[in-house]
Formats: structure tokens, C-alpha cells, sequence
């Protein structure tokens, strides 16, 4: 049986799952730095990044984070009751059921990839760009059925509150792009990186086996889709699965229009987003994973206050991370993007690009993390219909302010291009959407972020301001230098102007986040 976990065990949960995100964005760096190095900022990456959107959009369609979201409070009831048999067939349906389903998409979409392309994804490019891409394309659309499945163990080892390898699984994901852009692409160029996304899409599910076989669960081929909680899993995934085609589109959209841009503004707003991502994984999604199963239980028990508890707990260690993160990458992006990326094919007009497109999603970040963390909060209230909505309104707001804000936004810097409109618009959809999500859940369970969060809030803003000012201090001190040293003491210096200010404005997790993982790297 599945039990609630305590708040310092979420705090240890998540403090797992936020260094599994540092590891996985460790290697996604060294990913993003290796494959710069390579093709730099050009066609090849802007096919390659084009040609990846829709294996990546048929995943998240078929599993994905509508999966879990369904999967994970239809499952905890069952094991919640104590019914282990019940649960086994559950998920041995859903994994028959929606690996298959993977797999007669990606045929699918295997027929029809030259059309797709050329009337879809990059419809202003030129025919050689377009034939690259569906080339690219159509091997890995063999990675979706294989998402789809570790998607799927990834939600049964998270409901089990093993989360350990399934937040090691996006590493491995790196690991197979790394091999590709390293030991393939040398001769096979390009079409390297593709079979390394096939390589990463294997190895994201074998790191997870060894951990499904520990819990003991005889999993097996079960197409029977009137299996007992399979019927409510798809109720609760439709409209889930609507948001996310909603959200999708919203990265169609931005593909079709950065393909009319400047060579390399598809690969310079990609790379941008991917940095934002990292950061994004260790605050906000590491905390959303970790309380998603103890809210779900909270939930299915209609234990509101325990749900309020856990939420408002949840969102002031996020806020306490994400603030000066978000001031960290405004400041410090280009040096950021210099030392990763700055060397072989890659050069300081892309550098200036990337930097660029880092500062404006960059100051998305808390809403990102807001909203990774409220939707799982209606998730786990087996409420998958009203984050759909807001998603969809977000995406509506996001396409029209995409169309409106690539005709004004324009850098000092000729590669400060129009796609800067496109992550500006990301953002500001993301933060009405975080908005609207808070003041509907409050509705739904009661306030959860009254004074104590707010009060934190202003406190987390108040040091994180002062670090930015000292960051700034130190780089323009050390203008000149060398990127890497102006980024290792500009970061040294903004952690400890944080901690002090935290510690004098008297914020607990000043104290508890750092103790919290002292103890656990003593174990």
C-alpha cells in the first residue's frame, strides 16, 4: 500500500528528483555545448530541430505528461485498497493498450511525413531544407512508441514513490544524442543526431527496468481495453490530451514561423528554450513529480487540508529557488551561452542570438515552474478539464501575441532577431495562464498561499534583487575576461550574496534546503 509522505520526506523526495535534474542538465549541457561545437547555429540543426517536433508531438499526444496525470490517481486508488492484482492489470493494460496506439501513429505519420512537412512544419523553407527534414524525421518517429512505453513505467515507478530512475531517464536520453552528435555524426552528419535520438529513446527506458522488476510486479501484454480503471485513465487523458495538442501547436506555430527567419533562428530559440529547461526541471518540475502522488492520495482521501499543506509547503521551496534563478540567467546570459557554446562552428553572432531569446524566457521561469506545479494539482484531483482549458486560452493568447510581437521586437544586434517575439510571447501566455490556474485552485481547495507565501515571496524577491545587482557588479568588473571565469565567480558570488540576504531576511529555507541536502549527501 501507498502511503503520504511526510514534509521532509517530500523535501528529500525532491531534492532527489532536483539533483537527477542537475545530472540530466549537466549532460543536456554538454548535449547543447557538443552539438553547437559541431553544426553550429545553422540549417542542419533547424532541420533537425523542425524534424523532431512531430515524434515529439505524437508522444506527448499518445503518453507523455497526460499519462501519468491520468494514470497516477486511477492507479494510487487501487493501491491505496490494498487491490495489488487490480493495479498489476491496469497497468499492464495501459502499457499493451498505448504503446500500440504509439505505434499506429508513428506508422501514420510515416506515410504522410513529406507532406507534414512541407505544408505543416516548415512551410517557408526552401525544398532542400524541407526533403533534409522529413528524411530526419522519419527515423525517429521510431522513438515514440518507445517514450510511450517508459512513459508509461515512468508513472508506475512515480506512483510508487520511486523516483529515482525515473528522473535519471532524461539523462539517458542525452547520453544517446551525445553518442550521436560524437560517434556518428562525423560521417554521417545530421542524420547522426537522428539515430542518437533513437540510442537516448532506448536507454530512457532500460535505466528504469531494474527499478519496475524491485517493485515485483508481473507485467504482461494485456489488450483489453474494459480492464478494470483503463476506461477512467482515458477519461481523464482526453482533455489532457486536448491541452497538450493545444500546447504542441503552440511549438508548431513557432517552428513555421522562425522557418521564414534568419538561418539559425529555429536552432538559436531551441537552444534557448533547452537552457531555460535545465533550470526549469530542478525547480519546478522536480517539486511538481515529487508531491504529484501525495497530493493524489490527498486527493482521492478528500483531505483538503493535508492538500493545502502539502501545496503551500511545495511553492515556497519552489519560489525560493526559482527567483534568483530567473535574475541569474537575465543577468548572466550571455557569458552563460559563451562558455557552453562558444567554440567550433558556433560564434558570437550566434551567441548574441541564444543570449538574446535565454533573457526573454528567462523571465518565464517562476511561471514555467507555477504552472508545472497547479497542474499536477488538478491532476491529482482527477481534474484534467480545467488546466486544459487555461492551456488552450494560453495558446489562442500565445499564437496572437506570436504574430504581434515578431513585427516589433528587434535587438541593437542584427542577430537579435524577430524570434525574441516568439519566446516573449511564450512567456507572457505562461504567466496568465499561472495566474488563472492559482485563483481557480484556491477556489477549488481553500487558500493555500495566503500571507506565509506572499510574505515569502517578497523576501525570495528582495534577495534575489541584491544578488542580481552584485552579479552585475562582478561582470562588469571582469569585463574582458574569460567567460567561464566571469561565470564561475559571478555564480560563487551571486549563491552567497543570496544565502546571506535569505539568511537576514530570515526565509526557513535559507536553513532547511541546504541542511535538508547536507544530510542527504551524508547518507
Amino acid at each position: 500500500m501507498i502511503r503520504t509522505l511526510s514534509s521532509a520526506q517530500l523535501r528529500i523526495a525532491s531534492l532527489i528528483i532536483a539533483l537527477s535534474f542537475v545530472f540530466s542538465g549537466v549532460l543536456g549541457l554538454l548535449r547543447s555545448a557538443i552539438i553547437g561545437a559541431i553544426f553550429g547555429a545553422g540549417d542542419a540543426l533547424d532541420a533537425f530541430y523542425a524534424a523532431y517536433r512531430l515524434p515529439e508531438m505524437l508522444f506527448t499526444l499518445v503518453a507523455g505528461g497526460a499519462l501519468g496525470s491520468a494514470f497516477i490517481p486511477v492507479y494510487s486508488r487501487f493501491s491505496g485498497k490494498g487491490d495489488a492484482v487490480g493495479a498489476v492489470r491496469l497497468a499492464s493494460a495501459t502499457l499493451t493498450l498505448i504503446t500500440a496506439a504509439a505505434l499506429l501513429l508513428s506508422g501514420v505519420a510515416l506515410v504522410g511525413s513529406d507532406w507534414l512537412v512541407r505544408a505543416v512544419l516548415i512551410p517557408s523553407a526552401s525544398a532542400e531544407q524541407q526533403a533534409l527534414t522529413a528524411s530526419l524525421m522519419r527515423i525517429m518517429l521510431g522513438t515514440v512508441s518507445i517514450f510511450s512505453a517508459s512513459g508509461l513505467i515512468m508513472a508506475i515507478l512515480n506512483a510508487n514513490q520511486r523516483f529515482l530512475a525515473p528522473a535519471l531517464a532524461p539523462s539517458m536520453n542525452n547520453v544517446g544524442l551525445i553518442v550521436g552528435a560524437v560517434l556518428l555524426s562525423p560521417s554521417m552528419g545530421v542524420y547522426g543526431l537522428a539515430y542518437g535520438a533513437v540510442i537516448g529513446a532506448v536507454l530512457h527506458l532500460a535505466v528504469q527496468i531494474p527499478a519496475l522488476r524491485a517493485l515485483n510486479m508481473a507485467l504482461r501484454p494485456l489488450p483489453n481495453p474494459r480492464a478494470a480503471g483503463f476506461g477512467e485513465v482515458v477519461l481523464l487523458m482526453i482533455p489532457r490530451v486536448i491541452g497538450a495538442a493545444a500546447v504542441q501547436m503552440n511549438f508548431v506555430v513557432n517552428t513555421a514561423l522562425a522557418s521564414g527567419m534568419a538561418e539559425g533562428s529555429l536552432a538559436a530559440l531551441s537552444f534557448a528554450f533547452s537552457l531555460m529547461f535545465v533550470v526549469l526541471g530542478v525547480v519546478g518540475q522536480s517539486v511538481g513529480t515529487a508531491i504529484f502522488p501525495t497530493l493524489a492520495l490527498y486527493g482521492a482521501r478528500s483531505d483538503t487540508a493535508g492538500f493545502r499543506a502539502t501545496l503551500s509547503a511545495a511553492l515556497r521551496g519552489m519560489l525560493f529557488v526559482a527567483l534568483p534563478a530567473t535574475v541569474g540567467l537575465v543577468v548572466a546570459a550571455p557569458v552563460l551561452v559563451a562558455t557552453l557554446f562558444e567554440r567550433g562552428a558556433w560564434d558570437s553572432a550566434d551567441t548574441i542570438g541564444t543570449a538574446w531569446a535565454l533573457r526573454f524566457f528567462a523571465l518565464g521561469l517562476v511561471a514555467f515552474a507555477l504552472q508545472e506545479v497547479f497542474a499536477r494539482a488538478f491532476y491529482a484531483l482527477r481534474d484534467t478539464l480545467t488546466p486544459v482549458l487555461v492551456a488552450v486560452g494560453g495558446v489562442i493568447l500565445n499564437v496572437g501575441l506570436s504574430l504581434v510581437l515578431i513585427q516589433v521586437v528587434r535587438g541593437a544586434h542584427p542577430a537579435e532577431g524577430p524570434f525574441g517575439g516568439l519566446a516573449l510571447a511564450n512567456v507572457l501566455a505562461t504567466a496568465l495562464e499561472s495566474a488563472v490556474m492559482w485563483a481557480l485552485l484556491q477556489r477549488r481547495v481553500g487558500v493555500f498561499a495566503g500571507r506565509e507565501v506572499i510574505g515569502s515571496l517578497g523576501r525570495v524577491a528582495i534577495a534575489a534583487g541584491v544578488m542580481g545587482i552584485g552579479v552585475w557588479g562582478v561582470t562588469g568588473l571582469l569585463e574582458g575576461a574569460s567567460p567561464i571565469v566571469v561565470l564561475g565567480i559571478g555564480g560563487v558570488v551571486g549563491v552567497v550574496i543570496f544565502e546571506v540576504a535569505a539568511l537576514f531576511l530570515r526565509l526557513p529555507e535559507a536553513r532547511s534546503i541546504p541542511l535538508a541536502l547536507l544530510r542527504r549527501v551524508q547518507r
